[in-house]
C-alpha cells in the first residue's frame, strides 16, 4: 500500500527527540578505519589523524572535575573543547564525525544544527543544559548559523556546557567567524559568532564531492504514471504530488521530519516544480537531509533536481544548504 507522507501527521515527543540523536543509519558502521583519505588531498589524512587521536582521548570516560579546574584546564589538543571540521560537499566530513562519536564513551550524542535546535526549542534551554551536562561528547553535523535566534541560543548553550566539560564537534561548509554571513546582519552579532569561533580547532578538508565523481550532474525525471506505477510495487513506498507535499511540510515542525518518514522505504514525489519561495526551499532542504540520513531512494518527476532551487537562491545566503540539499537528492535519485 502506497503511503501519502501529505496525509500523516506524527507526534514526537522530547524523549524521542533524544533518545534518536546517533548517527543515522547511513554512517552506523563508520569507522575511521573505513575511511579513505584521497592521495591527492592531505587535508583529508591530516583531518583522519586529528580526529583518530581525539577520539582516543574521548575513549576514555569522562573524569568529574570542579569549576576551577575546568576553567584552568586544556582539555584537549590545542586547549580548545571542540574540534570544527570545514570543507565542501562529499568530502566524508559526517564520516569521520559519525567515526569519531562511536570512537567516544557514553553518555555521548550526535544530531544536525537544526535537531540541536529544535531539540533544544522543545525541551527549553535551562532543561537541555541539564539533560546534556553529562555528555562526554556532543557531535552537531551542518553546523549553521540561520538567524539571531538561533546564534544567541547555540552560543548559550554551548558556553554552558563547556563549562561543564562537555566536548564538541561539528562540520560545516562555512568557517565558524562566516557564520551567518549573507543571512542576517552579522555584525550585530558579531561578538556572539566571535565567540563560538574561539571555541573550536578548525581542521580544513578539502576534495572534489565523491557523489559527483565521474557523474552526470543529474538524473533525467520520469514521467509521472511511471513514479506512482513503481511506488505501487515496491515495499513501503510513499507518493505524493509536489506541491500536497510542501503544503503539508508547512504544517509540521521540522522536528517532526524525520517521524514522518516512520515505516518508509521509498521516497516518490510527482510534479516537482522550480521552486522560488525561501520559506518552501529550506522545508525541503530539512526533508533531504532526513532522507537522506534514512537512505531512501527517491523516485522523481517534474523538473531535473538540479533545477529546484532557482538561480538567485543558488546566490543567496543560503546557497550551501541548497547545493547540499542537490548533492544528497540526486544521490538519492541515483540509488532509485
Amino acid at each position: 500500500m502506497v503511503v501519502r507522507l501529505s496525509e500523516q501527521w506524527p507526534e514526537v515527543s522530547p524523549d524521542r527527540l533524544l533518545s534518536e540523536c546517533v548517527p543515522p543509519p547511513r554512517f552506523a558502521d563508520v569507522r575511521f578505519s573505513t575511511y579513505r583519505p584521497d592521495p591527492d588531498e592531505p587535508t583529508q589524512s591530516e583531518a583522519l589523524a586529528a580526529l583518530t587521536e581525539r577520539g582516543t582521548h574521548l575513549a576514555a570516560p569522562r573524569r568529574t572535575r570542579s569549576l576551577w579546574s575546568r576553567l584552568r584546564s586544556t582539555p584537549t589538543d590545542g586547549g580548545k573543547p571542540a574540534i570544527y571540521l570545514d570543507g565542501g560537499f562529499g568530502v566524508g566530513k559526517t564520516h569521520l564525525l559519525a567515526s569519531l562519536w562511536h570512537e567516544s564513551a557514553a553518555p555521548k550524542m550526535y544530531c544536525t544544527f537544526v535537531e540541536l535546535t529544535n531539540l533544544v526549542g522543545a525541551l527549553g534551554l535551562r532543561t537541555a543544559v541539564d539533560a546534556l551536562s553529562s555528555y562526554r561528547l556532543i557531535c552537531i553535523d551542518e553546523f549553521e548559523l540561520d538567524d539571531p535566534g538561533d546564534t544567541m541560543l547555540i552560543s548559550r548553550l554551548l558556553g554552558q556546557l563547556v563549562d561543564a566539560g562537555v566536548e564538541f564537534a561539528a562540520t560545516s561548509n562555512t568557517l565558524p567567524g562566516k557564520l551567518g554571513e549573507g543571512r542576517f546582519q552579522a555584525v550585530e552579532f558579531l561578538r556572539e559568532i566571535q565567540g563560538l569561533a574561539a571555541r573550536f580547532d578548525v581542521r580544513r578538508v578539502d576534495g572534489p564531492d565523491y557523489r559527483h565523481r565521474g557523474l552526470p550532474v543529474a538524473p533525467g525525471p520520469w514521467p509521472d504514471e511511471k513514479v506512482e506505477q513503481e511506488a505501487a510495487v515496491r515495499r513501503n513506498a510513499s507518493c505524493d504530488h509536489f506541491v500536497d507535499l510542501h503544503r503539508h511540510l508547512a504544517e509540521l515542525h521540522p522536528s517532526k521530519y524525520g517521524a514522518l518518514l516512520d515505516g518508509v522505504e521509498t521516497v516518490a514525489i510527482t510534479d516537482i516544480r522550480p521552486l522560488t519561495d525561501e520559506n518552501v526551499a529550506l522545508r525541503m532542504v530539512v526533508l533531504a537531509d532526513r532522507m537522506y540520513d534514512r537512505n531512501l531512494p527517491l523516485l522523481a518527476s517534474g523538473v531535473p533536481l538540479d533545477e529546484l532551487f532557482s538561480k538567485d537562491m543558488l546566490k543567496g545566503g543560503y546557497r550551501k544548504k541548497y547545493l547540499r540539499a542537490l548533492s544528497r537528492l540526486v544521490a538519492l535519485a541515483r540509488a532509485a
